[in-house]
């Protein structure tokens, strides 16, 4: 079955680099440390990883960290959770702008 994303894709994502060898440098640096242990476990990190790849969609984001997630020791509930508060953040965004609506609204039908 083709689809747009392609899993095998996924590996290759260290491949982008080349066309800017010390800007993927910096940003893998970066990357790697912000995923280390800190205020927050890795297990944590990966959770909010998790949520945030559903929150904005990313299919390759959603299969690494969903690995992540289960290898740093996160169960299928946690997981699971992790995606509804990202669900819920997202559509409460969506519901919030509803104000600017309703502000249009008043202005026009004043």
């Amino acid at each position: 079955m083709e689809t747009y994303y392609n899993p095998a894709d996924l590996a290759k994502f260290g491949e982008i680099g080349e066309g800017a060898p010390e800007l993927w440098k910096k940003f893998s640096e970066w990357y790697g440390e912000v995923f280390k242990e800190g205020a927050l476990s890795e297990r944590e990190k990966s959770l909010i990883a998790l949520a945030v790849a559903h929150a904005i969609q990313c299919p390759y984001c959603i299969d690494a960290y969903s690995q992540d997630s289960l290898a740093k020791g996160a169960d299928l509930e946690q997981m699971t959770e992790a995606v509804h508060v990202a669900s819920a953040i997202r559509g409460g965004a969506s519901l919030v702008h509803g104000v600017q609506m309703k502000n249009i609204n008043e202005k026009m039908t004043m």
